[in-house]
């Protein structure tokens, strides 16, 4: 397993910071660029084409250099034809190594994500190594407690919170992230600091939550990118990124550099396809198989073991010989006609 790097962005994802942070990315793949830009936070909103396509083409634009392929994915609301559940929708994603979702409400990313077809191939590429980079309302709706903003800033409702997606329950830690931690949009009269809630409603938030969350507050134009196989964080943009745990509150400034356990206590998961559904799998292989891969003959003889396994009905056998397969770069695919193994 070779998780890829994650990145948050206070907000800025198409100003200068943001672009600093997107090409620092795209310089450390191995290959061109294949980005794929989801609209759902924006889902609700008439033009959300519109505001992943600039975007798009901000990205066009800043990393012509390394030659990149964008695709827009019109991921808008689960039961219509822009379905996070459609696979024609999604497809781009089979191959995508950088993924990002943007502006939009945070609220209605996180439920028209939440167990979808879509959520599960991000956490799937992931694990194969794509990066992702969440920005704004994006970098809310990923983390375990979802800040309504919308809905108590605009509209009025009182302070209260919604749950999130949770991204980093995969590897054993709760964190929620809030954006525009330093917004000064109210001037001296307003304090719309902590995305724009205020110190005291943000309090009140903060005391729904359970006390041991670890929250991290992202300045504008100032992001965070984190580092799995060397455990660290790093610090980019103009700003700061602030941690706050129960005990203890620590502010990190561009620039500076930090070991991942400050963020919790990493734990990857131990089986690459852990509560990720077999099917994303299964497509994932289907979509990156060498047209003249041939097995080995170690995984031919598992593969016949599992046949074997599965004529007997020892489920739990050949759920064991596949996950062998896996590590050995094998997906199973069953069909009608039998068994075949497809290359990861």
């Amino acid at each position: 397993m070779t998780l890829g790097q994650i990145a948050f962005l206070g907000s800025g994802e198409t100003s200068l910071a943001g672009g600093r942070i997107f090409e620092t990315l795209a310089r450390s793949l191995s290959a061109p660029p294949q980005i794929a830009i989801l609209e759902t936070p924006a889902g609700f909103e008439l033009n959300a084409e519109l505001v992943a396509g600039r975007v798009a083409e901000f990205l066009k634009t800043r990393l012509q250099n390394y030659k990149p392929e964008i695709h827009l994915i019109p991921a808008r609301k689960q039961g219509t034809p822009f379905s996070p559940d459609n696979l024609e929708v999604l497809r781009p994603l089979l191959t995508a190594n950088i993924i990002f979702m943007g502006p939009g409400s945070p609220t209605y990313a996180s439920r028209q994500l939440r167990g979808t077809l879509a959520w599960d191939l991000i956490r799937a590429r992931h694990r194969l190594g794509a990066t992702l980079i969440f920005s704004s309302a994006a970098t809310i709706s990923v983390g375990a407690w979802s800040l309504p903003v919308y809905e108590i800033y605009k509209v009025g409702e009182d302070v209260h919170t919604k749950q999130g997606l949770n991204l980093f329950a995969d590897f054993g830690m709760e964190i929620s992230f809030i954006p525009h931690w330093n917004n000064a949009d109210g001037g001296i009269d307003l304090d719309t600091s902590r995305c724009f809630l205020g110190m005291e409603r943000f309090n009140q938030w903060r005391a729904l939550i359970p006390p041991d969350e670890t929250l991290l507050g992202l300045d504008e134009h100032s992001g965070i990118v984190i580092d799995f196989q060397s455990q660290t964080c790093e610090v980019h943009g103009v700003s700061s990124v602030t941690i706050l745990q129960e005990t203890r509150s620590s502010l990190y400034a561009s620039g500076a550099k930090f070991a991942l356990e400050e963020l919790g206590n990493f734990q990857p998961p131990k089986d690459l396809r852990e509560g990720i559904r077999a099917e994303v799998w299964d497509l994932l292989a289907s979509a990156s198989a060498p047209q003249d891969a041939t097995p080995p003959d170690e995984a031919l003889s598992l593969l016949q073991l599992r046949k074997e396994a599965r004529a007997r009905k020892d489920f739990t056998e050949a759920d064991r010989l596949r996950d062998q397969l896996a590590a050995l770069g094998w997906s199973v695919q069953d069909a009608k006609e039998g068994q075949r193994l497809v290359k990861i």
